[in-house]
């Protein structure tokens, strides 16, 4: 097959394209070209921006058109006005951020509530607060200019190596050091994930089966807590005298330190059930392998500026301590 992803050289893109080409197809990624990136030579590579042009696309034709970076409503037309009927199935890459809150335990794709309203302007600013509700907007966007024979992938947190977002690799690298490792809770937090290169499988699963609908890419369930993900973690990587220190959601955000918490989502019991998608082909690997996968690809990099400081970190397992 011609499979063409919108955004195919970072983190889920690059998953896809991996396993596109992994699976014989001829793949082709259009973005706009200012990330480095290790995709092969098979791999055709077109520039594109649309914000600005996306005439690359003019003329060429596709078996399956998957769009990874879709954020704003008017970014779903644009594609649809430059492919016209030429993009073949139309695989669209959402987040189970499109559902309104709050989504429960186990839900189904057919029971969800997506967010209603959206900005509509075509810069829209993504924020933490418009990401789910442009997401949502986006989805509408897809069926009404790609028709209902669709597919839309809902994914929870990805995880693995080649994120941008740096979510999982913290918590990999920060329990490799060991020590008092400070961890927010209650510990009845959800956290449920998917692994890029599992997540890049399952969409490239769908595009050869011409599967149509709405699948929850969603990892274990029902769904581990967050801390005893981190103890999952710890088992594999951390040295000799490492403790996890479960700390308060209150004390992380009295510091005003949340977003120092990557992958946490506060006092979160919320959970998606992934039976469609188990059956329509998806298969997800043990959670040592991603943490494996992320240990090869971190090397020697410096601790990024925006993640939890020694002296942060120490406070907060200070004020946990009784």
């Amino acid at each position: 097959m011609r499979i063409l992803i919108v955004g195919g050289t970072s983190f889920v893109g690059r998953a896809v394209a991996f396993a596109a080409l992994a699976d014989g197809h001829d793949v082709t990624v259009i973005n706009r070209g200012q990330t480095s990136s290790d995709l092969p030579d098979a791999v055709t590579r077109l520039v594109g921006d649309r914000q600005r042009d996306l005439s690359a696309l003019a003329r060429l034709s596709f078996d399956v058109t998957v769009d990874v970076i879709a954020y704003r409503p008017h970014d779903v037309a644009v594609l649809r006005d430059v492919l016209v009927d030429r993009g073949g199935h139309h695989i669209q890459v959402s987040s189970i951020s499109a559902y309104q809150d709050p989504m429960g335990e186990g839900l189904v794709e057919e029971d969800a509530v997506l967010w209603a309203d959206a900005p509509t302007e075509p810069d829209a600013a993504i924020t933490a607060e418009s990401y789910g509700p442009l997401k949502a907007a986006c989805e509408r966007a897809a069926l009404e200019h790609f028709g209902p024979d669709i597919t839309i992938v809902r994914p929870t947190f990805v995880i693995g190596s080649h994120d941008a977002t740096m979510r999982f690799p913290y918590w990999v690298e920060r329990i490799r050091r060991g020590g008092n490792v400070a961890v927010a809770g209650p510990r009845g937090c959800a956290l449920q994930y998917i692994d890029a290169r599992d997540l890049g499988a399952f969409i490239v699963t769908l595009a050869a089966n011409s599967t149509i609908g709405t699948f929850h890419a969603a990892g274990p369930f029902p769904a581990p807590t967050f801390f005893t993900v981190m103890e999952e973690v710890a088992a594999h990587v951390a040295p000799d005298g490492t403790h996890l220190v479960e700390v308060s959601a209150q004390q992380v955000s009295s510091h005003h330190l949340d977003a120092r918490f990557p992958l946490w989502s506060g006092d979160n019991s919320d959970s998606v059930n992934p039976a469609k998608a188990l059956a329509a082909g998806m298969r997800l690997r043990n959670l040592t392998e991603s943490v494996d996968d992320v240990v090869a690809w971190w090397g020697d990099r410096e601790w990024p500026g925006w993640w939890l400081t020694r002296e942060q970190e120490a406070m907060l397992v200070r004020s946990a301590r009784p």
